[in-house]
């Protein structure tokens, strides 16, 4: 529906005058690389770019937005911020509620298309990104668009090594009795649609140059469990004699998104003692006790943006189609027979077994972003 929109709204007037009309288009831009590219061609007949505001309503949340507060504000985290010192990312998202009304959406989309090539990407940009040298909106974009361009693309061979696809299944979740994916209103029931999706990437550029980024995004995980970036730190030398270290960590950035927002960072505190022994301790800080009040929604802030022409928050015609790009050969993996059953995972679990062995045969585990009060997100 968007060409034809974008010519009648060209063919009676609305599209001449550049400088006060825009054209608002929701993710996702387009289903494959082929497709966006379409797309992008037939909005950009009638209307220049700089008039086209491809929303994401991820990058509207004040969260997301402080990533780049977080990195470029604070001298002491940006000389830390590279291979030297950072281990492995991970973005991790969690929905609590499965599909719903949605299905009909969703068997024609799935985890990738979703979630992947849009909301975790722009995530990634976010904590990858060069340094900018201005806030313009086209120097936060060209610097996203150069780490995107930065991602290896996965060899076919080892999308099934580097990506795990997976369903929600029927169960019981806080004292209720929930569908399975298959069952919800509008899908297949033979449906082989991912509601989760587990993978990394590795970015071949000086500053990130075989640290991997792992990713989940899950619809129906059922556990609440928030949606957060982390960063876990390496120790370059250990100088304290072993019984120090029975409790070492190490050292970690949570960024929690949604919901409770705040940061939590993780280092190393003596234990109080006549003995040497190092002990794993937490700083927080938390949104809603530092900034008190209402804050908008991430779409008021966004549609605001786009009344004042402000685009730095917009997906730009190269970055749709750069983030294709990278996820298309994967999707079209996904048509292949595969030798193994189509994951089933359980209600309160966050996701198939084979989502925890893709960092295990790593040397690494998924962290779990704990709340404020000290706990883990609830399990059931």
């Amino acid at each position: 529906m968007i060409g034809p929109v974008c010519e009648q709204l060209a063919a009676t007037g609305f599209a001449a005058d550049k400088e006060r009309t825009r054209v608002v288009i929701e993710k996702p831009f387009g289903r494959d690389l082929a497709s966006a590219q379409t797309l992008n061609r037939l909005v950009t007949k009638d209307f220049d770019e700089s008039q086209v505001y491809r929303i994401d309503h991820y990058l509207g949340k004040e969260t997301v937005q402080n990533i780049l507060a977080f990195r470029f504000a604070n001298s002491l985290f940006e000389p830390v911020w590279n291979r030297r010192y950072v281990d492995h990312v991970q973005i991790s998202v969690g929905e609590e509620v499965g599909v719903e009304h949605r299905g009909g959406y969703y068997e024609t989309a799935g985890a990738m298309r979703d979630m992947v090539q849009n909301h975790l990407l722009q995530l990634l940009t976010l904590i990858a990104m060069e340094p900018l040298v201005s806030f313009e909106a086209d120097e936060i974009r060209n610097k996203k668009v150069d780490a995107l361009r930065a991602i290896r693309p996965t060899n076919p061979d080892e999308i099934d090594d580097h990506f795990v696809r997976g369903q929600y299944g029927a169960g019981w979740f806080r004292g209720e009795r929930v569908p399975a994916y298959r069952a919800e209103q509008g899908v297949n029931p033979n449906s082989n649609i991912e509601t989760f999706v587990a993978g990394k990437f590795f970015l071949d550029n000086w500053r990130w140059q075989d640290v991997p980024f792992y990713f989940a995004p899950a619809s129906g995980c059922r556990r609440g469990f928030p949606k957060s970036c982390c960063a876990s730190g390496r120790f370059p030398h250990l100088s304290f004699p072993a019984s120090a270290l029975r409790d070492l960590k190490p050292n970690a950035l949570v960024i929690r998104i949604q919901p409770d927002e705040g940061i939590t960072i993780r280092f190393q505190a003596k234990q109080p003692g006549q003995m040497l022994r190092l002990k794993p301790v937490e700083m927080h800080f938390d949104y809603s006790e530092a900034f008190p009040g209402e804050q908008p929604e991430a779409y008021e802030t966004l549609l605001l943006d786009v009344m004042q022409a402000d685009a730095g928050l917009f997906m730009r015609a190269d970055q749709v189609e750069a983030a294709w790009k990278l996820i298309t050969p994967i999707l079209e993996s996904g048509k292949r027979p595969r030798p193994t059953v189509f994951p089933i995972t359980r209600p309160a679990t966050w996701g198939p077994e084979a989502g925890t062995m893709l960092l295990a045969k790593d040397g690494r585990h998924w962290m779990e972003p704990r709340y404020k009060e000290g706990e883990p997100a609830p399990k059931e």
